[in-house]
Formats: C-alpha cells, sequence, structure tokens
C-alpha cells in the first residue's frame, strides 16, 4: 500500500493537514524496542557484544585494564618463583661446606689485626710487599696463607733458601680469618670449604698416575721429599693434611708450580691426595720397606749391616794384634 498519514505544520506552528496522502511513499516505521544483549564468540569464550559508541569505548578500557592484570599476575609468579629459589639456595649453600670461618666482617677484621701484628712488616701495609723483606701478597689468595701459616713455616723466624716446616703459631679458625683478610684486599685462589677432598678408592689408580706424573720429580715417589736445587727442598707429605695439599697445589709454594684448575682438575686433585694418604696409611707388603724409601727388603738390609759389622770387627782385631 503506497502512501502514508502525515501530520504537517505551518511556519507559525499551527496545524494545516492531517490525513492519509497517497502521493507520500510509504518508509517503514523504526522499531524503538531496546534489544537484548548479543552474545559474539572470541577465540572459545563468550563476550558480550555492546551496540553504540558508548559501549565501544568501555570495552577498550576494560580489555586494556584485564591484559595488564594478566602482566601483573604472571610477573608476581616469577618474583614469587625467583624469590623462592633464592631463599633454597641460601639455606642449603651455607651448610655445604665445612666451616664458614673467616668469612664475616668480623673474621676479615680479626685477620686484619693477626695480619698487623705478624705479617706487615715483610709484606708492608697493604700487602704490596717490603724489598728485601718479603714478597707482594696481592693474588695469593688465602690458600697460600693456609698452607703457609698452617705448616709454620709464615711467620718465618729468618730468611733461607728453604723454610722448614715446624708447629703453627695460630689456631686453624685464626688462619682462616687472617686468609680471609688477604682475600678481601688481593684476591686470589681460595681455601676450600669443603673437608671432602678425597676421590674415593675408585680413584687410587688415576692419583697414582698423576702423582707420579706431577709431584714424584720433586717429592720422590711415596711423597718422602728429596733435595732440590740451590739449598731448597721438597718436603715430606708424611704429615701434611688433605687440606694442605690442596692449597699447596692453589699456589705453588717455593719451587713447586702452581696447579690451577685448570692444570689438574678438582676432581684431580681429590685423586692425588687420595693416593698419598692411602700409601702413607697402608702397611708396606713385603717387610720392612724402609719408610717406603724403594724397593728395598729387610734381607738386604741385614746383610749391607752384617759385612759393615764384620769389616769393622776384623779392621779392629787387626789394630789389636799389631
Amino acid at each position: 500500500m503506497k502512501g502514508r498519514y502525515v501530520n504537517d505544520h505551518t511556519d507559525d506552528g499551527d496545524e494545516a493537514r492531517y490525513g492519509f496522502d497517497p502521493a507520500v511513499p510509504d518508509v517503514p516505521s523504526r522499531d524503538t524496542t531496546p534489544r537484548a544483549p548479543r552474545r559474539a564468540s572470541r577465540g572459545g569464550r563468550t563476550a558480550r557484544a555492546i551496540d553504540g559508541p558508548a559501549g565501544s569505548a568501555a570495552a577498550g578500557p576494560r580489555r586494556r585494564l584485564g591484559r595488564a592484570g594478566r602482566r601483573l599476575g604472571a610477573a608476581a609468579v616469577v618474583m614469587g618463583a625467583l624469590a623462592l629459589v633464592g631463599g633454597a639456595y641460601s639455606a642449603f649453600a651455607t651448610s655445604s661446606g665445612a666451616s664458614s670461618a673467616g668469612t664475616s666482617a668480623q673474621d676479615i677484621a680479626a685477620g686484619q689485626q693477626i695480619y698487623s701484628n705478624s705479617c706487615i712488616t715483610c709484606h708492608g701495609a697493604n700487602l704490596q710487599g717490603v724489598q728485601g723483606q718479603g714478597p707482594s701478597l696481592i693474588g695469593v689468595g688465602s690458600a697460600a696463607v693456609y698452607f703457609q701459616v698452617m705448616t709454620g713455616r709464615m711467620p718465618a723466624a729468618y730468611q733461607g733458601a728453604y723454610e722448614p716446616s715446624k708447629p703453627p703459631k695460630y689456631s686453624e679458625h685464626q688462619v682462616m680469618q687472617l686468609g680471609a683478610y688477604v682475600q678481601s684486599v688481593g684476591g686470589g685462589p681460595q681455601v676450600p670449604l669443603s673437608n671432602n677432598l678425597r676421590g674415593g678408592t675408585d680413584a687410587l689408580g688415576e692419583g697414582g698416575e698423576l702423582f707420579r706424573l706431577n709431584c714424584s720429580s720433586c717429592h720422590g715417589v711415596t711423597g718422602k721429599g728429596a733435595p732440590l736445587s740451590g739449598g731448597k727442598y721438597a718436603p715430606s707429605l708424611n704429615e701434611a693434611t688433605d687440606k694442605e695439599i690442596w692449597t699447596a697445589m692453589l699456589s705453588g709454594p717455593e719451587s713447586m708450580p702452581v696447579f690451577g684448575d685448570n692444570e689438574i682438575t678438582p676432581t684431580q686433585k681429590k685423586a692425588i691426595i687420595e693416593y698419598i694418604q692411602t700409601i702413607k696409611a697402608e702397611a708396606d707388603p713385603g717387610g720392612n720397606g724402609i719408610d717406603r724409601v724403594g724397593p728395598v727388603s729387610e734381607a738386604v738390609v741385614i746383610w749391607v749391616a752384617g759385612v759393615g759389622a764384620l769389616v769393622i770387627a776384623i779392621l779392629w782385631i787387626g789394630a789389636k794384634v799389631r
């Protein structure tokens, strides 16, 4: 049906015409009934679609706030995990070593006091050394301090080509404090905190091979020591502890070369110590080995001693007869 009802007004607002006019095309009336919200599927989830500019403007900030919230939540989870891992490490790392002596600020201060009392005259106020008195301690680390002081070589009574071992002047705790001070100033190789410095019986073969290749030329095949050139002497290892052997390899005292972890790995160091301490503890098979100086049997010793006694007796009798 063409046409529609019209309601025209004049310019002054008075109604001029009202009725059905077939000449005016029919325009469908717009449904002004409020629509129900539509739901749209996004990525497997249902989201409410909001009609109109106001709805679109409100949805943008909500989406941005949602993304920011998810990011903050993920960051909080990561930070919590890192805090948990760090706390667990702090709890267990301090108990993994045998001793933490000499690592606190109080121990470093105590070590500085020991240094001022016994070392500063020869090694200088800043570990720089004193010409004609003592070498620099920059870079020697706590390992050198432990070996030299625990074996009684330092403080030295006098200067010579070889400094023999003697009873230590300080306790091990004080030595660790002194080493911590030297370490804090000059750096260098550190004393291992763990007391587990042996490789076990499975490492004996490897330890023996490494000892013969790197150590026996100076200390002897059985570690009894031997003289060196220039009035020096490679000491016996009979009384050496695990930690003293380890720190000697790290610091290279006197004529001994430095065996850092790049030259001899920590595992190989443990194998060497296992070999040294095993041959010291085991009984010498085949009779008296005369402190393991070599393949000398009891029979040879008796024969040499017996022949020597006979020669002395013969000479004495001949002198008496004359």
